[in-house]
């Protein structure tokens, strides 16, 4: 099965690309470890992230596009996207197991004038300092010289359809110039714009930026949410009248937390501990600590509603509305409702929720009911609580049957709900 292109990883940034490059015409094979996975993907099913519908997973393979768990298949081609998982470890530091396992997966059977590049979320200095020495040794090739080697952060939307992946510029560091070129060369075929950083790491840490930048202001906009509750001020009418001004404001959002695959990335765990700073971005680790706050304040809010209308939190019902991280998506990767769940069981309330996305879910290893009927559940609870505004949601309806409504989102007419 020779490919042009082999793409190691099929989750929520390697699928998006592989589709990109299988429209233009480019014979792409993905390579991922998890077997089960090649096969959903085969057999044209997608996956729970939604990044890709089912209808786009068949078109690719109308146009030649396979899955393979066989590693053999990255010896065929002439480029390589690594583009591994990296969640947050425990400790808070990147967990680069899936990155280590992707190089010596490839080492082993890489080519001469193989273009590599890396798409995963590391930080600055990855490239150099843990991709190349285990590439160089597993190979015996040397990048830039045998190989050419670069970074390339990537730049998805999980289920946004208001982007084309032609039309989102791509930012690219290459090891030597002519390592850049080769990226450069392959990247315009996908997309309208290559960027040239100044090498990897100036690309590397672009997504460091970019990352958190918006944990910083959604941080912001969720501590000026507790504020404005506090002093009487309804804050989505400030953001309407904010975002009015045509320069120097970019509107964000308040919620019950921040969920998804992009996390807040502290430069103090940096590749190379001799090349770390030895302290953190603080204004990283305060959005950090504001954000990891909202799931307890949202709990905080519910309760504190229950009572302003004689119900304590204790045997109160309570359903929750939405528990996936983004609208219209099933995937839950980092969504607050778990913990909002969590902590709303522990003040002593009788769960329920209803999602479009998810038929079974879980809170501290316990399922919880799922409400059949969406409006009988709503008018049967004690309070409702919407944290994912799925488009499938009439609010207004809901509204109008609910008891109580406390709405995260700023998605109700005004007026309708108790608001954030």
């Amino acid at each position: 099965m020779p490919a042009d292109l082999a793409v190691i990883g099929m989750g929520q940034s390697g699928l998006p690309v592989s589709q990109a490059a299988t429209a233009a015409g480019i014979g792409t094979i993905g390579f991922d470890p998890d077997e089960h996975t090649v096969a959903e993907l085969n057999a044209g099913r997608p996956p729970a992230d939604g990044s890709l519908t089912a209808a786009e997973i068949r078109r690719m393979l109308s146009h030649g596009f396979r899955a393979s768990a066989d590693p053999t298949v990255l010896s065929r081609a002439r480029t390589v996207l690594i583009c591994a998982p990296t969640p947050l470890a425990p400790d808070r530091a990147l967990d680069l197991t899936a990155l280590r396992a992707a190089a010596h997966t490839l080492a082993s059977r890489l080519r001469p004038r193989t273009t590599v590049i890396l798409e995963s979320t590391v930080y600055p200095g990855s490239t150099e300092e843990i991709l190349r020495p285990l590439l160089e040794e597993g190979s015996g090739l040397r990048a830039g010289r045998d190989f050419h080697l670069a970074y390339s952060p990537d730049r998805v939307d999980p289920g946004g359809r208001g982007h084309r992946y032609a039309g989102i510029p791509k930012v690219i560091g290459g090891l030597t110039p002519a390592c850049t070129e080769a990226a450069a060369a392959f990247y315009g075929r996908l997309t309208d714009k290559v960027v040239r950083a100044r090498g990897p790491r100036e690309a590397e840490t672009a997504k460091l930026l970019e990352t958190n930048y918006r944990h910083v202001n959604i941080a912001l906009v969720n501590e000026m949410a507790v504020f404005c509750h506090d002093i009487g001020v309804d804050l989505w009418d400030v953001i309407r009248c904010a975002e009015t001004k045509p320069f120097g404001f970019h509107a964000f959002r308040p919620g019950p937390g921040v969920g998804g695959h992009g996390v807040p990335v502290d430069p103090n765990h940096l590749s190379s501990r001799g090349r770390s700073p030895g302290y953190p971005l603080r204004m990283t680790e305060v959005a950090r600590e504001i954000n990891s706050r909202m799931p307890r304040y949202v709990s905080q809010r519910a309760a504190a509603l229950l009572n302003e209308h004689g119900k304590s939190a204790r045997g109160a019902r309570v359903l929750l509305l939405g528990v996936t991280y983004k609208p219209d998506l099933a995937d839950q990767e980092g969504a607050p409702a778990r913990e909002v769940g969590t902590r709303l069981r522990e003040l002593g309330a009788q769960l329920s929720y209803h999602d479009p996305y998810v038929s079974r879910w879980r809170v501290s290893g316990q399922p919880v009911p799922r409400a059949d009927s969406l409006y009988e559940a709503a008018g049967a609870a004690d309070l409702t609580v919407l944290l994912q505004h799925h488009r499938t949601y009439d609010l207004q309806g809901l509204a109008a049957k609910a008891q109580l409504l406390l709405d995260t989102r700023g998605a109700t007419p005004t007026g309708a709900a108790h608001r954030l």
